[in-house]
């Protein structure tokens, strides 16, 4: 694919993705407004239905002592209780239905009958006699309840608003109208005057409003309609109204978790585009790089066996020893190549088949440092030993693992501005069989070490600009290691150098 259509549909991809957000975002605001706004409403009218209630009670409460209240069968007068007043009203009120109804004989036969105890004699003198005393008892009647009602707002100024309003009998009503308003969370309130002080709050550990957001904290005035200079405030505060909405929209939550897979699959796609699109670029130049290197030793080595089949040419010794020293190392050269190849085939399996055998590890790194020795002194460098490890018999692929030393320590070389002193050493902990390959190249900066295992990753090499490779090589060693059911590690420092530490379980670690 190529990087102009990539980018392409990147773009298309990002440009719906941040489209799906917006509008997913705009639809969880919308409908935390409109739950909020139902909420704020649904508060606001139970506020306004309980101060009408607590005055409502008031005026009741006045009436009922001022007119019914009042028990005078004894020397002393004496107050009945609310309950006895709403008692009271209630039966006189049965009592006069009662006598309102009429009995179906009354019904079916109307009978009109005329007293004449108050001196009159015909309908319309009755009529008009009974129009007066009407009148006269509801002028009465009239000037008791404007009395009373005189002298109730007469002492309304007088009286602080905790004489007027039972606190104890207001959290009731709060309950009962916030249920019948489909309010069901708790609720802290408290009453306050026209300065905002205190006069009364319903729990004692109940903070000061100032600690509240401004939209937590509901205010209604008690007692709206009078012009008082003693004005009070109900204010209510509900601890767990964000909780509550965000329940409220739980039913976005589907859409929310869709929103976000649908992110995460587009992050991982790009990545994977880009990993691939990385991958088939260093797989071209892999094969066109191998093409080419494989071509020379190819080339070299016939034509070192056509010198060799040549009668024209002289078989002196001097001769077959330098055809036979070309022919080495261009093997060994075709032979390292191969190892290229080995390792991107690797890399092309979820994992490796591994032949694995019981090996001496140390007789192995032992050949191993034999047969490298001569690439190290002829650059002016050294190998130190020391293959301390007593339990040094391990299950490991002898092709992959001598790979694997092998790049450790060519690596070292590659990696070395000056003559390599190059330690190698073995030695056990917890049936853990442990190998350190320790250089004194150029090391490798702390933003590199955290990515030297990633495949096609290469470290700058700074003024070292023959080092060649394609980024496989520690990743192959990490690979294979873990396989081995094992851990590597690598410590290092710019100028001082690097040290590789390879851990994997002995024989009979492995059996347990």
């Amino acid at each position: 694919m190529r990087r102009t259509t990539i980018w392409i549909l990147i773009i298309f991809m990002i440009l719906t993705l941040v489209g799906l957000i917006v509008v997913q975002a705009r639809y969880v605001r919308v409908n935390t407004g409109m739950i909020e706004n139902q909420f704020n409403d649904n508060v606001q009218r139970s506020l306004y239905q309980t101060v009408s209630l607590v005055e409502e009670n008031e005026a009741l409460e006045y009436l009922g002592q001022t007119l019914e209240g009042v028990d005078y069968t004894g020397n002393k007068n004496k107050l009945l209780s609310v309950d006895a007043q709403k008692l009271k009203l209630k039966n006189n009120i049965d009592s006069m239905a009662e006598n309102l109804k009429l009995t179906p004989d009354q019904l079916n036969r109307p009978q009109i009958r005329l007293s004449t105890s108050h001196g009159k004699a015909t309908i319309e003198e009755t009529s008009q006699y009974l129009q007066d005393k009407f009148r006269q008892n509801f002028s009465r009647s009239k000037t008791i309840l404007d009395q009373a009602v005189f002298r109730w707002m007469k002492e309304i100024d007088e009286k602080d608003i905790s004489e007027r309003v039972n606190f104890e009998e207001l959290n009731g009503i709060l309950e009962n109208v916030f249920i019948n308003n489909g309010i069901k969370l708790p609720f802290f309130y408290s009453i306050v005057d026209k300065q905002g002080k205190i006069i009364y709050k319903c729990h004692k550990d109940l903070p000061e409003d100032d600690s509240y957001a401004p939209n937590n904290v509901y205010t209604q005035r008690l007692f709206p309609q009078e012009e008082s200079n003693k004005k009070a405030y109900l204010q209510v505060i509900f601890p767990t109204k964000q909780n509550y909405i965000f329940n409220s929209m739980t039913l976005l939550l589907p859409s929310l978790a869709l929103v976000t897979l649908i992110l995460c699959i587009f992050v991982v796609a790009i990545i994977i585009i880009f990993r691939q699109k990385q991958l088939n670029n260093m797989k071209n130049d892999f094969v066109n790089n191998m093409t080419h290197e494989l071509k020379t030793p190819i080339s070299t080595i016939s034509l070192a066996s056509q010198m060799l089949q040549d009668p024209g040419v002289g078989k002196t010794p001097e001769i077959l020893k330098h055809i036979s020293n070309v022919i080495r190392d261009e093997t060994k050269r075709l032979s390292l190549q191969v190892e290229k190849v080995l390792q991107m085939a690797i890399f092309e399996k979820d994992k490796s088949m591994l032949k694995l055998n019981e090996i001496r590890i140390n007789s192995l790194i032992s050949d191993i440092i034999s047969n490298f020795s001569l690439k190290v002194t002829n650059k002016g460098g050294k190998i130190t030993s020391n293959l301390r490890a007593t339990s040094d018999l391990a299950l490991v692929d002898e092709v992959h693992f001598t790979n694997v030393i092998f790049n450790l320590m060519d690596n070292a070389l590659k990696y070395s501005d000056k003559p390599l002193l190059l330690t190698i050493e073995t030695w056990n902990e917890k049936d853990n069989l442990l190998i350190s390959i320790e250089d004194n190249g150029i090391g490798i900066s702390k933003e590199d070490l955290k990515r030297v295992f990633e495949k096609f990753y290469r470290v700058s090499t700074g003024n070292l600009h023959n080092v060649k490779g394609f980024g496989l090589g520690l990743a192959y060693v990490k690979k294979i290691v873990t396989e081995h059911k094992g851990f590597i590690k690598v410590e290092s420092e710019i100028n001082i150098g690097t040290k590789f530490t390879i851990t994997i379980p002995t024989l009979k670690n492995y059996e347990l």
